[in-house]
């Protein structure tokens, strides 16, 4: 098993490394592709307005780019915030705010989207979260990746805030692990992943897949299941932008308890993969992970597994860190690596106590608990 994992982890090295990175995009022009940014909310008051200040930045033409808030009955002053936004900057790009309304459901954030979506006037509908900040040359990224590559959905990087404290340096770790995956895999379409807070895809495909109808009953796979049915219908034209120009800045979990509930969100979407290559992949990884639990266990039986855990720790590192190292560079985090070494086994355990409770658990998102 460590010799199949290791050959998987230097394949993604590699993949990653032949990646072509974006030259930096030029002065904007006149004409391109028009956008509908898409932000679902939902008691997002602390970080709707620097979002939406961080899109008034962009210097892509205003008439070509509209920004969509989608509130999810929020509690508190997210949708008011953005009303207030759009009245005080007339001079931005049209911002609409629409209040989400109608039954208990298991899938808002879907629900979001698609409001949002019915409502865009643009060709390509952009997403992202909104505790994300977006740098200046954001759209026009996705612009010059349309261009060159004539894709149907864009898949774009997307990292943490480097803040103190070990939950997140830890998360700022593994989430750069997560991030190269992504970006190798989707280039050598050998399976599909991304993440919501930064993607992109033509309007007219997502109502050619229809929408989210089928991958509508569980929370979350608004990113990463809605991507798999556009694969499907197009399987050459899904593609990763690598471009520090369009890189995504978001907010890591505050605890180790929010961010063990974001892990066990994230893997509860893996029993409802239908691209069985992920899945294959996700499994190799747990069983390679669960492995170092066996031999923990079976060093009470036998104290000569205590010595050999130890080694197979050193070797993980060795395998990963290429990998890492690689991505880090691209995301200007290199300064985080010396850590990695120490991390490994807390890495291993959160990986097998989230793949199970993902699968059999539920959690909280958005203060709701669904599955």
């Amino acid at each position: 098993m460590f010799v199949v994992y290791a050959y998987l982890i230097l394949f993604y090295t590699r993949s990653w490394k032949q990646i072509p990175a974006q030259a930096a995009a030029g002065t904007p022009a006149v004409t391109g592709p028009s956008f509908t940014i898409i932000i679902p909310a939902r008691n997002e008051a602390e970080n709707i307005l620097p979002l939406l200040q961080s899109i008034k930045k962009q210097p892509y033409p205003s008439h070509l780019f509209e920004v969509i808030v989608v509130d999810d009955h929020s509690d508190d002053r997210t949708a008011s915030l953005a009303e207030r936004f759009a009245a005080d900057n007339r001079d931005a790009p049209f911002i609409k705010v629409i209040r989400l309304t109608g039954r208990e459901m298991n899938s808002y954030k879907k629900k979001a989207i698609e409001t949002g979506i019915a409502a865009a006037k643009h060709d390509w509908i952009v997403c992202t979260d909104a505790d994300c900040i977006t740098p200046p040359g954001w759209l026009q990224s996705f612009a010059q990746a349309i261009s060159e590559t004539d894709p149907v959905f864009i898949a774009a990087p997307v990292a943490f805030n480097e803040e103190k404290g070990l939950v997140n340096l830890f998360q700022d770790l593994d989430f750069l692990t997560l991030q190269g995956i992504t970006g190798a895999s989707v280039y050598k379409n050998i399976h599909t992943m991304c993440n919501g807070a930064n993607l992109a895809y033509r309007k007219d495909v997502f109502g050619e897949v229809n929408g989210f109808r089928g991958i509508d009953r569980i929370a979350s796979g608004d990113d990463m299941l809605l991507m798999h049915k556009i694969w499907k219908q197009y399987p050459h034209r899904v593609v990763y932008l690598k471009s520090k120009q369009a890189i995504v800045k978001t907010a890591a979990a505050p605890t180790w308890g929010a961010f063990f509930n974001q892990r066990i969100r994230w893997a509860s979407k893996a029993t409802s993969y239908d691209d069985k290559r992920i899945f294959a992949v996700l499994l190799l990884v747990y069983l390679f992970n669960a492995s170092f639990l066996v031999l923990l266990i079976a060093g009470f039986v036998n104290s000569i597994f205590f010595f050999v855990l130890p080694g197979f720790w050193i070797l993980k590192t060795i395998i990963e860190y290429p990998f890492i190292k690689s991505v880090a560079q691209f995301f200007n985090k290199r300064s985080r690596l010396k850590y990695f070494f120490l991390f490994q086994p807390l890495h291993i355990g959160y990986t097998i106590l989230a793949g199970f409770l993902g699968s059999f658990g539920r959690y909280e998102w958005k203060g709701r608990r669904v599955k």
